[in-house]
């Protein structure tokens, strides 16, 4: 399945990685969501993902689609079940939900990440704990078919989360 690491890069680092990325994946540019209401950020190939779905009436995110099936989606919401990483996780663990599995997961002081399956697809999931209470989250989620084409875009997408005032592993 996926192997994922902690990603401790500078935001230079993370662009650059992310340009390299992308620049096999069909010379897509980068592009930078910023969300107003959670200061949430990520970047991401916008050719690839180019599929821009309404936003929600609570203005907590966005999310985009791909010509070829995947979704990314990059949120920010309130800590209001006092959450802790190791809690997201916990919770995934037991998920009853069908065809849903957890393969992969990590925690650290203020991040967790998890990946896994669910049916046909896999999905990526990374969350930061940040200021005032708030939890950024970026997914993505994509055929298993599509697996070489988006495990390399996967690090560097989730690589990119942050608060728009900074990184938070900081």
């Amino acid at each position: 399945m996926l192997r994922r690491y902690r990603i401790d890069l500078s935001p230079l680092a993370i662009g650059l990685s992310l340009a390299s990325v992308i620049t096999t994946t069909a010379n897509a540019k980068p592009f930078t969501y910023v969300n107003a209401r959670f200061s949430t950020v990520c970047t991401f190939p916008d050719q690839i993902f180019s599929k821009r779905m309404p936003e929600p009436a609570n203005g907590d995110g966005q999310q985009w689609l791909s010509n070829d099936g995947a979704s990314l989606a990059c949120y920010g919401s309130y800590n209001a079940g006092d959450d802790t990483p190791d809690s997201l996780v916990e919770q995934e663990k037991s998920s009853t939900e069908p065809g849903s599995k957890l393969t992969y997961s990590k925690t650290g002081k203020n991040w967790a990440v998890m990946s896994g399956t669910k049916g046909d697809n896999i999905f990526y999931e990374r969350y930061v704990f940040g200021k005032e209470d708030v939890i950024h989250a970026v997914r993505i989620e994509y055929p298993v078919s599509l697996k070489a084409k988006y495990d390399p875009l996967v690090r560097a997408i989730a690589g990119s989360l942050h608060e728009a005032s900074g990184p938070h592993w900081k």
